[in-house]
Formats: C-alpha cells, structure tokens, sequence
C-alpha cells in the first residue's frame, strides 16, 4: 500500500492552513496514496496559552474538513492534531483522529506525553500547562496494517511504543511539530529508532518552518521501514514523501532480528505476544 506523509507550514491562519492541507492531500493522493498523515496541529498553530481558546469539539470544523477530503478523494487519512475541548476551559486535549475513505472517524488518540521546552531565544513551550494528558493507548486496523497512533513528543518514550507493539502494531504514525532546535540533533535519530527497536514502519508527517511568535519547525517529514532505513523523506518546505508500506515487509524484519523477542523487563507481556 503506498502511503503519504504531508510537511506544512502552519499559522493561525486557519483558513490558509486549510487550503494548504487539501492542496497536499491532493497531491498524495495523486501520486497513489491510499492513506495519508498530516503534522501535529495542522489546522491551526498558535502559542500554547492560545490553544485551549481555539479548542473545538471532537466532531467540529476540523473533523468535517477531513471527512470531506477523505470522502471526496478515497483516502485514510490520519489527521495529524487538533485542540479538543475538553470539560475544563483552560486546558484541551492535543487529539489524532483517522478517517476511513468514506469520511467516518473510526478511532482517535489524545497525547499522552506533553510537551515543555524553555530555550533562550525559542518560544517557550508549556503544554502540561494548558493541554491535558491522554490516557488510552491506540491501535487502528488499516489496509496498511495495525497502526499505532503517538504524536510528536510521544517519540522520546520508548516505552509508549513498545506497548502499541504488544497490541499488535505493525505500523506506526507520528505527526509532529518538532522544534527547530531540537528536531535538527534528534528527530531522525528518533524516529528511526523508534522504528527499528519495534520492527515497524513508523510515518512521521511534520510541521515547517517558521510560524510567528518565536515558533519554528524543523521539518523533513520522513517515512521509515521496519529495518530503520529511510524509505522517503520531504526537503524544506512544505511537500509530500510517499513510500511503499507491506505488512511483510514487517515480518521479514522480525525474522531477521526481533529484539522485542528477547526483553526481560516486562516477562509476562513478551510471551503473550509470543
């Protein structure tokens, strides 16, 4: 199955940022994709104390443009992130929802791991201050296999993707707006080893660029295979990397080497698995 990760430049623009998105869906999907990965709020980047007063209901503005584009082109389409409300006004969630090609929502995942960075000279992030943390790890079945959810942040927990493994993942999505200063000394050694430890194909999409405020993004969304080898990855700017993605491509790693097979720390997890 060919797959697409998407690299924007998001602002508070939300109309442009829109635009921007359907434009690239439509160019992966041009180039053969039947499943598509946008970056980390997609739809709107702000300064986080600004993120809970753009938050929108689950099933809101940003939800019914991706059910459109995925109907309307034929595609899965994990939808990067979004602001969710939540019950508290000062916080939202950071939520990941994927949409079947007939535009229905079959699964969505809130960040569990959040955000906070204070750099000289960088916009200061603090996104245990106004997001709330997920709680639910989740897995999707997709034509290119089980697919664990994570954003962003979430790529410095092992941890967190050792278990979408034990649930059976064979895929994982990553769509992110890593900084500038740390995405240029960690974001492929990240994402590569996140695939690699897992034996599993991990799609990274990604936010570009400079946003205002003091925000920019490192970029070069990526999509990596089972090996740990980079299979596709955007330049600067924003663009589109597909790649070929084959559950057996997934199995003839592990056969190779799965070091899953032999952890101790978690005895009684492994041997279910086994």
């Amino acid at each position: 199955m060919r797959v697409a990760v998407i690299q924007i430049n998001s602002s508070q623009q939300r109309r442009e940022n829109l635009e921007q998105a359907s434009d690239l869906l439509a160019q992966a999907k041009d180039q053969g994709a039947k499943l598509a990965v946008l970056p980390e709020h997609f739809s709107y980047l702000a300064a986080m104390a600004d993120m809970p007063r753009a938050a929108e209901p689950l099933r809101g503005p940003t939800m019914a443009f991706l059910a459109e584009r995925a109907q309307k082109l034929g595609l899965w389409i994990i939808g990067g992130s979004f602001s969710r409300k939540s019950n508290d006004p000062t916080h939202s969630y950071n939520t990941c929802p994927v949409l079947n090609p007939q535009g229905e929502l079959v699964a969505h995942y809130d960040k569990i791991h959040r955000f906070d960075l204070d750099l000289p000279g960088q916009a200061k992030w603090e996104e245990s201050r106004y997001v709330r943390a997920g709680r639910r790890l989740v897995t999707v079945d997709t034509p290119a296999g089980m697919v664990g959810l994570t954003i962003c942040y979430d790529l410095r927990f092992p941890e967190l993707y050792r278990r979408l493994r034990l649930k059976g993942a064979q895929v994982l999505s990553a769509p992110a707006a890593f900084t500038q200063a740390t995405g240029q000394d960690h974001w492929e050694l990240l994402v590569r080893t996140r695939a690699l430890e897992n034996a599993c194909y991990l799609l990274a999409a990604a936010q570009v660029g400079d946003h205002g405020g003091g925000r920019r993004s490192w970029g070069q969304a990526m999509i990596v295979g089972p090996w740990g080898e980079v299979l596709a990855q955007c330049g600067p700017g924003p663009g589109v990397a597909l790649a070929e993605v084959n559950p057996k491509g997934v199995a003839a790693s592990r056969r190779k080497l799965d070091s899953t097979s032999h952890a101790r720390l978690l005895p009684r997890a492994w041997n279910r698995e086994r």
